[in-house]
């Protein structure tokens, strides 16, 4: 096995400030094609938040961007303290399945041992994680082949070595992640429900099934069809996603390109569906979803999405990124135009922004009060933790300024907020999966699913799964303090905890959610509450009490 060169030398030299990205998130001018808007009329008084089978009356889903739980808790809860934010784990705190517990430090099989990251070396190079490439990183389980199949070493402007994908951030990085682990609760056994990128994932997130895409030309929105992307197409053209794709109900799409676009058929529910037929409030706010050009219904001009920010290493990267937006992809749920709520009170009900909104929106309904039942947010692209144009400290500094908010607000005692991962983004991580679907198509799946005698559910190739290990959280005052909750759970859990606490029912339609673990195993929701707030600072140490 070879070794590398001790980190600190060359490491060092990759310092944030000197870093120079020539990498900004791109999105060319939608042609202006015009889609109809929704009809949503205003009935705020028909929603509701309460009736729910838990205390929990609020939910919170912050969903970031491609990270294993090795990447970010391979050695929990011991810190290098060496560098960054200074790290202590309480006495007793839970053991979890880390690199340090299973000796895959010391005895790593990969050509490469993982090796820490410090605190100066926050931007990196962003990994490959591709559907089959990630399977072919875990050669049939053994889970040794990370550095042939999906590690990308080198990149400009940021810290590259050789065996970066295996590598790991400790407690003096993503602070804030361990110390919220320390005093609320922590999952080591969630997955991603299917191997491959980001749409997947966030399409698990809201629906718990990957088939039934249509690909649809941007210029003349006629059906086409690309195996790379949806796979096994039926007669009009519906298939398995496999991989990123814009969706076609969403004028900030990347129309210029001329790359497909995506989109559902009407009969397709999200749960989204679901909290609207049962009148329980909900909104995915993503960040630069509010347009920099509106929408023009005598033109046809298209909205477009231009809001951008400047990343710790000086990158300016588009707020919005369409793939990350689930409920776009969905005639019932999607907002193509980006048109705003008619008012703060109408956050969360049917009107004509279609329960999509900006992550101002959020911030004016947490002020007012009226914080939606159900919210799912996406950060910015800067701030979501997506190697390559973000990183685990601009992802901190959003995740402390929202759920210090959020515990300040008076819906806390009653709100349960879960921070989740799309995918991988095929950093190693040491646990091999339990295949529960598997997928056998000679054109896209490795071993670890071709062989896998788990059942391929209806039949339908390019949903192998579930795939890889992700961080998973619940700060709660209904949270098990400092649990390290082991039941395997996935993304499609968050879905049965929202369908099971509000009583919604399942979704049905080759969705994950029956099959999915449950969350309570990190929720104590018999006892009191522990309604004291853990507010941290921006770079991630405990501020107060």
């Amino acid at each position: 096995m070879a070794h590398r060169r001790p980190s600190h030398g060359t490491r060092a030299a990759a310092v944030l400030g000197a870093v120079a990205l020539a990498l900004v998130a791109c999105a060319p001018t939608p042609s202006p094609t015009v889609v109809p808007v929704p009809d949503r009329s205003p009935s705020p008084t028909t929603t509701r938040t309460g009736n729910t089978s838990t205390p929990i009356q609020h939910l919170v889903v912050i969903f970031d961007e491609n990270v294993s739980f090795d990447h970010y808790f391979g050695t929990y809860p011991v810190a290098a303290n060496t560098d960054g934010t200074p790290f202590h784990a309480a006495s007793g705190t839970a053991p979890a399945d880390t690199l340090t517990t299973s000796g895959m430090l010391t005895r790593n099989p990969n050509a490469y041992p993982p090796q820490r990251l410090s605190h100066a070396q926050a931007l990196t190079c962003d990994q490959d994680h591709g559907y089959t490439a990630e399977q072919r990183a875990m050669n049939g389980g053994r889970m040794d082949k990370f550095v042939e199949h999906t590690a990308r070493d080198q990149c400009a402007g940021l810290f590259g070595e050789p065996g970066l994908v295996m590598d790991y951030y400790d407690g003096n990085t993503v602070t804030a992640l361990w110390n919220y682990a320390q005093r609320f609760a922590m999952s080591d056994n969630a997955w991603d429900t299917v191997f491959g990128p980001s749409t997947p994932g966030a399409i698990d997130l809201v629906s718990g099934q990957t088939g039934g895409m249509t690909l649809v030309d941007p210029r003349s929105g006629h059906v086409v069809r690309d195996p790379a992307l949806v796979v096994a197409p039926d007669s009009a053209g519906r298939g398995t996603l496999i991989a990123d794709v814009d969706p076609a109900l969403d004028d900030c799409s990347d129309r210029a390109s001329g790359r497909p676009l995506g989109r559902f058929p009407a009969s397709s529910r999200t749960i989204g569906d679901l909290l609207s037929t049962a009148g329980v409030t909900w909104g995915w706010f993503s960040g630069g979803f509010r347009p920099t050009t509106s929408w023009s219904a005598a033109s046809g001009r298209p909205a477009q999405c231009a809001a951008a920010r400047t990343n710790i290493g000086g990158a300016r990267v588009l707020d919005y990124m369409p793939h990350h937006e689930p409920f776009q992809y969905y005639p019932s749920t999607a907002n193509p135009h980006h048109l705003p709520p008619t008012s703060v009170a109408m956050i969360g009900h049917d009107d004509q922004a279609n329960h999509q909104y900006d992550l101002s929106d959020l911030d004016a309904a947490l002020q007012a009060g009226k914080l939606p039942a159900v919210s799912f947010v996406k950060p910015p692209a800067a701030q979501d933790g997506h190697a390559g144009y973000s990183d685990p400290l601009d992802e901190q500094a959003f995740l402390v300024g929202l759920i210090n908010r959020l515990q300040r607000s008076p819906e806390w005692s009653s709100t349960a907020i879960v921070i989740a991962y799309d995918d991988s983004d095929g950093w190693y991580d040491h646990v091999a999966p339990t295949i529960r679907n598997a997928s056998h198509s000679a054109d896209i799946d490795a071993a670890i699913c071709a062989t896998s005698t788990a059942p391929v559910v209806d039949a339908r190739p390019g949903r192998c799964g579930p795939s890889q290990r992700l961080p998973l959280l619940v700060i709660s005052p209904y949270a098990r303090p400092g649990a390290v909750d082991h039941t395997p759970i996935e993304q499609t859990s968050i879905l049965q905890f929202i369908e099971d606490n509000w009583r919604t029912g399942r979704l049905g339609g080759g969705s994950f959610d029956a099959r999915a673990g449950s969350l309570t195993g990190m929720l104590d929701v018999e006892g009191p509450p522990h309604t004291t707030p853990l507010l941290l600072n921006a770079d991630g140490s405990v501020r107060g009490r």
